[in-house]
């Protein structure tokens, strides 16, 4: 069992151990989610009592009174940790304003127009189609910049509380992109939204990683933001304090939709408007919770809808009094005040803190661990419960080369590392140049360019912070081999004593390094620097490298690249990859035995097998990732059992056609078509429910 301890929770999941043919690779022994050194000692600092903030987290999790108008950070992670509506769920994409397709809605290879409040089917997908889909140089029938992604928010201009109404008193009018006819739509999300169940043992979030290890209590950006912070109430007296909470990347994605124009929000409000919003409110208020809820059932109102305590009566079991006991009558206006209204108070002003270390606790228990393939292990090692094909699959999983990516007990390499282990977060590893040509280059470990779509389409964490930062860890390392980089802004390791047999030794017709280009490693904080393996280029060679086309012998393999998923309840966790792009996985195992969708300057040489395996193989690999599934997760039990949800799921009328709302404020706005999905308890679904289902199940032809 390996654990990670976020906050003085432990969580675990169970290693695999071995295959039918022979021992399973290193990477696929549980080597991640570790117990490392320097993480949160004393949690009684920042949380008072664990399983209350749990109850807080998962209340604010489901609850549609946190979104601007009616979405829930679950209304995008409701099943199966993952989006399943399948109406108004194209975006044009992620892309520069200079790709005239970037604002703009494409057909559908089902022949539909698409666009807002487009119903996706079955044969809209993939995104990229062939004449013969095991070739990637055979003619291209279809292909679209589109993004499967999640509606969210009307977006428009914050204006305040709408008295107790779920809904915030905003500015809406229609947006220039998400509109039918004029009248406008909830914009969608120009990502597909990951599984929440098992993220807890990422060391970042987010498809680009910008969810930062370290939680600042503020925002997403860790150490990035100099301004970030929490207000402590000590001694008689308030006074800001800098937090940088370790492997916390949970609170720092949990507190980033919320305030997002295109997933929850209006823009312009901030946490504190929020904590104005909730505190004096019952949690879920507008909800059903059921009476068997293993977290909320204790908690539940007599009504049936919502919990007995108010969000203010939550934190406050929750979290240490410093946070949140400052007096009004001595503090007011040093929490700052909204633009209409009274000075925001402590608990107001510290409610990022709140939500998102609440948050994270609750996901820190939606631990999938009971599949199939974690059944007991015959003498070979291989899962008692895998049937003949999945075992074959099995097989297939790592002849094939999933297992490099999809490694450790999460079944992602982008896990934390074991502790002990030296395992690098800057990897040197075959990348594509612009010429086709392959060199090898640095990458950011477990963030993978694999050619789903072309580069200028999307960087991934080849982009930048708000503050300027790259968010590759690779980039901020180039930056301090040079010495040119300022202030450390995320901790890291980048092992140059596992680097220095690829830096030394030439390959692909690369010129080697030689050893009067190489100096010791002295940069604090890697790993190896008093080894004497641990050898870098110096700082002038790196200089020339970069100043070279495709950076020389330091190619950057990070723009267009993106962190591996967890391959855990992958059947249920459709559309797949970072575009939403894919509704089957056999669609999924055809990409990659085909070699991905497009040959770029950064795609990955090594780990695309592109091998033309037969489709018996294909299809074994198919049981396999089916093996996956937690039937927990499947039937909704406990820990994965929830509120009901009013869960936003298109507007009224289709792609051609809307309704207008009628609702004051929502004047020129589509009416948004609700599906109540039920309150379910700790013993899960029942018969007249059913399990989830893929979402190959869930549309029509």
């Amino acid at each position: 069992m390996i654990c990670l301890i976020t906050l003085g929770l432990s969580v675990c999941v169970h290693p695999p151990a071995s295959f039918a043919h022979g021992t399973i690779p290193p990477s696929l022994k549980g080597v991640a989610v570790p117990q490392v050194p320097g993480l949160l000692k004393g949690s009684a600092r920042f949380v008072l009592n664990r399983k209350q903030a749990i109850v807080l987290g998962k209340a604010l999790f489901w609850d549609i009174q946190v979104g601007s108008d009616g979405v829930a950070c679950a209304t995008c992670h409701y099943h199966a940790g993952t989006d399943a509506r399948i109406s108004n769920q194209l975006s044009p994409g992620h892309a520069p304003d200079s790709r005239p397709t970037a604002a703009t809605f494409e057909a559908t290879a089902s022949g539909g127009q698409g666009g807002p409040n487009y119903t996706l089917r079955i044969s809209d997908f993939p995104l990229q189609q062939f004449a013969d889909p095991s070739d990637l140089t055979s003619q291209v029938l279809f292909s679209s910049d589109d993004v499967v992604g999640s509606a969210g928010s009307f977006g428009g201009a914050f204006l305040g509380t709408d008295g107790s109404s779920a809904f915030d008193s905003c500015n809406r009018a229609p947006d220039a992109t998400f509109n039918v006819h004029g009248l406008g739509t909830r914009r969608v999300t120009s990502r597909n939204a990951p599984s929440v169940i098992n993220a807890v043992f990422n060391r970042r979030l987010f498809w680009d990683g910008r969810a930062n290890n370290s939680f600042n209590a503020t925002n997403a950006f860790g150490n990035r933001d100099p301004d970030a912070g929490v207000w402590v109430w000590q001694h008689r007296h308030v006074h800001t304090q800098r937090l940088r909470l370790s492997n916390s990347a949970l609170a720092s994605q949990a507190v980033t939709p919320p305030l997002d124009s295109g997933e929850m929000s209006c823009s312009g409000r901030s946490f504190a408007d929020i904590g104005r919003k909730l505190l004096s409110r019952r949690a879920l208020q507008f909800q059903a919770v059921d009476a068997d809820d293993s977290v909320l059932g204790r908690h539940r109102s007599l009504s049936q809808n919502g919990l007995k305590e108010t969000y203010a009566d939550l934190v406050r079991r929750a979290f240490p009094r410093r946070y949140w006991a400052a007096p009004l009558a001595r503090t007011s206006g040093a929490f700052g005040a909204p633009g209409v209204g009274e000075p925001y108070t402590q608990m107001e002003a510290n409610f990022a803190l709140f939500f998102g270390l609440a948050v994270q606790l609750y996901e820190s228990t939606l631990v999938s661990d009971e599949s199939p393939f974690d059944s007991e292990r015959d003498a070979q090692g291989t899962p008692l419960a895998l049937d003949a094909q999945q075992r074959r699959g099995l097989s297939a999983f790592v002849d094939l080369h999933c297992a490099n990516c999809h490694a450790g007990p999460t079944l992602s390499g982008a896990v934390q590392p074991q502790k002990g282990l030296l395992l690098s977060e800057v990897d040197r590893k075959p990348i594509r140049r612009a010429s086709g040509a392959t060199t090898l280059g640095l990458v950011d470990a477990a963030f993978v360019n694999t050619g789903v779509v072309p580069v200028d389409h999307d960087i991934g964490v080849g982009g930048s912070d708000p503050f300027g930062h790259p968010l590759s860890l690779t980039a901020q390392y180039l930056e301090m081999l040079q010495g040119t980089a300022g202030p450390s802004v995320d901790l890291f390791t980048a092992a140059s004593c596992a680097m220095t047999v690829p830096f030394a030794v030439a390959a692909f017709g690369q010129p080697a390094f030689a050893t009067n280009e190489l100096i010791a490693d002295g940069i604090a904080g890697t790993l190896c620097r008093a080894s004497a393996w641990g050898r870098v280029p110096s700082a002038a060679v790196v200089a020339q490298e970069l100043a070279l086309v495709d950076h020389g012998r330091l190619a950057d393999g990070t723009p267009g690249a993106f962190k591996v998923p967890s391959l855990r309840n992958v059947e249920l966790t459709g559309p797949y990859m970072h575009n939403g792009g894919m509704a089957t996985l056999e669609e999924v195992v055809t990409f990659y035995n085909r070699g991905g969708n497009f040959i770029a300057a950064g795609k990955d040489a090594q780990f695309l097998f592109g091998v033309g395996a037969p489709e018996e193989t294909l299809a074994d690999l198919v049981a396999f990732l089916k093996s996956l599934t937690d039937e927990r997760v499947r039937w909704e039990r406990a820990p994965f059992d929830h509120p009901s949800l009013p869960l936003v799921a298109g507007h009224e009328g289709d792609e051609n056609s809307v309704v207008a709302d009628s609702a004051p404020g929502f004047s020129l706005l589509a009416a948004t078509r609700y599906i109540e999905i039920p309150a379910v308890g700790s013993a899960g679904r029942g018969a007249d429910l059913g399990p989830l289902q893929p979402l190959s199940e869930r549309l029509v032809p």
